[in-house]
C-alpha cells in the first residue's frame, strides 16, 4: 500500500468562532495535524443568483490524504454554511520531519 500523501484543506467560515469550534474538533479526533485560522479575508462570490461581498476565516488544515472524505464529512456536520467551501490540494514537498509530524498526530 501506498504511503499516503500530506494534503492541506482550505475551509471558510463565517467567524472566528465557528472556525475554531471546528478547527479543535478537527485536530481533537485526529483527523488534522493542525488548523491554522487565518481572519479576515474577504470573499466575492455568486450565490443564488447574487453577488456577494462578504468578510469570512480562512481555516488552513493540514493532514493525510486519507482523512479527506472524513473531513469533508465532519466539516460539514459542524459548519454553518448549507454548501461550505472544502478544498484539499496536495503538499508536494515540504520539510520531512513537518510531513513525518503530519503523519504521526493524525489517525
Amino acid at each position: 500500500m501506498a504511503k499516503e500523501q500530506a494534503v492541506v484543506i482550505f475551509v471558510t467560515t463565517p467567524s472566528q468562532a465557528e472556525a475554531r469550534k471546528i478547527g479543535r474538533a478537527l485536530v481533537e479526533e485526529k483527523l488534522v495535524a493542525c488548523a491554522n485560522i487565518i481572519p479576515p479575508i474577504r470573499s466575492i462570490y455568486r450565490w443564488q443568483g447574487k453577488i456577494c461581498d462578504e468578510p469570512e476565516v480562512l481555516m488552513v488544515l493540514k493532514t493525510r490524504s486519507g482523512n479527506i472524505q472524513k473531513i469533508i464529512r465532519r466539516v460539514q456536520s459542524l459548519h454553518s454554511y448549507s454548501v461550505p467551501e472544502i478544498i484539499a490540494l496536495p503538499i508536494l514537498a515540504g520539510s520531512k520531519e513537518y510531513l513525518r509530524w503530519i503523519r504521526e498526530v493524525t489517525r
